[in-house]
């Protein structure tokens, strides 16, 4: 059997080659395929055959794919969280040694001047006043959201001198244990914002963090510090910031999301979404998200996925798998168990994961699982989709 993936956007090499050509077939019109591989295009409005089992996103927002509708048809979206971390924040602390210096309207200043080198040299001995900049030694990075990009940042700034104060409720156990001990636990968003020279945002856009940083939030910053998001444009609330740049609150914005109102201000450092151009996460990203859809569609296992809860089991030899994606409602894995029953057939091993409305179920059988068995099971009331492997 040869599995179809369809890729909508230029995938990696790197990642196509995680893909042996014997086992799959991959291209940009193929009919009928059992994933889909995308970066930016827009899925939403678009058709999904009834053959996708799986969705990949190279790279970490998925904010370009209809993840509910998939979710209530049973297919995982899977995307590639911490593969770009290192460009990010890379950028990240570009960004900030750039507002730190004030080296964009240095620049904009010397590409302005005109005359002689004598006279060149005049005016940026009397100009350069207007730059100073502060040093990063001693002073305080906020970071709120504490994922692979915002440990990374909070670790390296550590590393540069800095003191750092992190704001994150919902931090996991493997972020906490790859986060610096000398990183600070704020209590609070107005705690943190209210300590920091700077601050920087990681955290993905749901209803949640959408304006996270807005008018309440910026009234409480230290005067004169520096914000920097390169996490999503409407986690701040571009009018806020623009109040708080006039009033002098703000010393400067930098992000990665222009608009015209941005970029038109002085204070403003607006980037064209550069957070993970590099070559290196582009390869990252799509190495991680071909061996996750590929695990799922040989295996059945789950990782890394944004809709359905985790789920890794080892085959047990000599058995046939059953993948279920379900709702989370009582007795499913009782309906299920009693439909393998009914045909004589013994479990020999099974997981089952939840995750908020989802379920998903891995069960190893003994014996042969037929066409008509397995049609039973997608018939039960709650399955989404039923696959065997």
């Amino acid at each position: 059997m040869k599995y179809r993936i369809l890729t909508l956007n230029a995938i990696s090499p790197r990642g196509l080659e995680r893909l042996p050509h014997e086992r799959y077939e991959i291209g940009n019109e193929l009919e009928r395929p059992d994933a889909v591989l995308v970066r930016s295009a827009d899925l939403h409005g678009t058709v999904i055959p009834d053959s996708v089992r799986a969705v990949g996103r190279a790279g970490a927002g998925v904010n370009n794919i209809p993840v509910a509708a998939l979710s209530a048809r049973g297919i995982p979206v899977f995307n590639a969280p911490g593969a770009n971390a290192n460009a990010v924040k890379e950028l990240v602390l570009a960004a900030l040694l750039i507002a730190a210096r004030n080296l964009c309207p240095a620049w904009d200043f010397v590409r302005s001047l005109t005359g002689e080198d004598k006279v060149l040299d005049e005016a940026v001995e009397k100009g350069k006043k207007r730059f100073v900049g502060f040093e990063l030694p001693g002073r305080t990075l906020g970071v709120i959201g504490l994922g692979a990009i915002g440990v990374e940042v909070a670790n390296s700034a550590l590393a540069l001198g800095m003191k750092v104060v992190g704001y994150d409720p919902l931090i996991t156990v493997q972020r906490a244990w790859q986060l610096e001990s000398k990183v600070e636990q704020a209590l609070s968003l107005e705690d943190l914002v209210g300590r920091a020279d700077a601050i920087t945002v990681h955290v993905p856009l749901n209803d949640q963090t959408k304006r996270l940083v807005g008018e309440a939030l910026l009234k409480r910053v230290k005067k004169g510090s520096v914000l920097l998001n390169f996490a999503r444009a409407a986690i701040v609330e571009e009018q806020a910031v623009l109040a708080a740049l006039d009033a002098g609150r703000l010393h400067s914005y930098v992000c990665d999301f222009p608009s015209n109102a941005l970029k038109r201000h002085p204070a403003v450092i607006a980037l064209p979404h550069l957070g993970a151009s590099t070559a290196e996460a582009e390869d990252n990203c799509a190495v991680m998200v071909a061996d996750q859809v590929r695990e799922l569609l040989e295996n059945g296992n789950i990782k890394n996925s944004v809709n359905y809860p985790e789920a890794v089991l080892p085959r047990a030899p000599g058995t046939m798998r059953l993948a279920i994606a379900n709702r989370n409602v009582p007795n499913m894995v009782g309906q299920i168990s009693t439909c393998l029953a009914a045909a004589q057939l013994n479990i020999a091993d099974l997981l089952n994961k939840s995750r908020g409305e989802y379920a998903y179920t891995l069960i190893d059988a003994d014996g042969s699982i037929d066409a008509q068995l397995l049609q039973r099971i997608r018939g039960i009331d709650g399955v989404l989709s039923a696959r065997l492997l």
